[in-house]
């Protein structure tokens, strides 16, 4: 996978003041995984001077954070490999586009950039940064924006001739992981000698170069099963894969993002596993509402779904990496099912779970 031609080119990624928060897990997302860019940079000046995978994971990926848009476009040329494309790389509550960053990307544009942003606030929209766009000649892609309804599907019960294990990554949070640890599953899978597509249900999973991807929070809502069927419909037929993993939104019980009903509707997985943050104890964004226990949680997405939930898969947010292992092992003592920090820990674990659904499937 991480050999695959880039997309699209070389990119600088903005994320001013949130690169390893929550708010800024479109970055987390192509630094750690992308094939529509080639990323050079991140831009937070937080973290100037430092690499953003050290940052991220502590592991140095080659991707240097810099102070400001026009370091980053400088630094590209110096090094003779100009960015093309500045993609906005914030993802915060509500999709809106901060007030400090419209300089930047202007900046960018001036500066020749295509930009790709994945906000509910529409650049293309925006008339002072569409009009200098226009007048230098370059792009702006808004990925969140909504395909016009002739060209949307409704369901047609096309799901039912899709053979390959369905697994669906769903969460007990918004932000808490889902895409990466799709992600892992899939690389896990191919890597094992299976053939393993995934279903981007984001606008990061597009920007990672999904080759079936759907903005679940920006369609219409009656076309929402359908085009889920779709994708996954589509990945069945063109490419004949074992396993189609699909990536999941929110989380059943987020009160502003109660995302997963619809993939476990439309998609009808096979098994499910299930993302959670142990430290976390309030909804992401939304002081005053407890999580709701990991118990009660499994328990709806099966009586939801009628299929199991066959793994947890922990983030380790606001822990040391000492304390993972008694983590997971709480969570098998609390739920009787296997649990794991796939990007801390490696996937070899789940996948012994999860090729044994495989092999029931076969």
């Amino acid at each position: 996978m991480e050999n695959t031609p880039v997309l699209d080119g070389n990119t600088i990624v903005y994320c001013e003041g949130a690169f390893n928060t929550p708010n800024g897990k479109t970055a987390h997302g192509l630094v750690r995984h992308t094939r529509r860019y080639k990323v050079l940079s991140v831009v937070d000046s937080r973290y100037a001077g430092q690499d953003a995978g050290e940052v991220l994971d502590g592991a140095a990926k080659g991707i240097p954070v810099f102070a400001s848009v026009e370091q980053a476009i400088k630094a590209s040329r110096d090094a003779g490999a100009p960015a093309s494309f500045l993609v906005v790389g914030l993802a915060p509550d509500g999709g809106r586009l901060p007030a400090p960053a419209r300089e930047h990307i202007r900046i960018a544009i001036e500066h020749g950039l295509h930009v790709d942003s994945g906000l509910h606030d529409f650049l293309s929209d925006d008339l002072d940064i569409s009009t200098l766009a226009q007048a230098k000649g370059v792009r702006i892609r808004d990925v969140r924006k909504t395909p016009p309804r002739s060209v949307l599907h409704s369901f047609t019960g096309n799901i039912e001739k899709v053979e390959a294990l369905k697994i669906a990554v769903l969460g007990t949070d918004s932000a808490v992981g889902k895409r990466t640890t799709a992600w892992l599953i899939v690389k896990a899978f191919q890597k094992a000698g299976y053939k393993a597509e995934m279903i981007g249900t984001g606008q990061t999973a597009w920007m990672q170069g999904a080759r079936y991807c759907l903005i679940l929070d920006s369609l219409i809502n009656d076309f929402v099963a359908g085009e889920l069927e779709h994708a996954t419909y589509q990945a069945w037929v063109e490419q004949q894969p074992d396993v189609i993993v699909i990536e999941g939104q929110g989380s059943l019980m987020n009160p502003a993002y109660p995302g997963g009903h619809e993939i476990l509707a439309a998609c009808r997985p096979d098994v499910v596993v299930l993302q959670h943050a142990p430290k976390r104890l309030e909804y992401d964004g939304f002081p005053g509402y407890a999580l709701h226990p990991l118990p009660v949680q499994i328990e709806a997405i099966e009586l939801l779904s009628g299929k199991p939930v066959v793994a947890i898969t922990v983030n380790h947010e606001e822990m040391t990496p000492e304390e993972v292992p008694a983590a997971c092992l709480e969570i098998t003592r609390t739920t009787g099912l296997p649990a794991s920090d796939v990007l801390l820990q490696g996937a070899d674990s789940l996948m012994e779970t999860l090729a044994g659904y495989l092999r029931e499937k076969v």
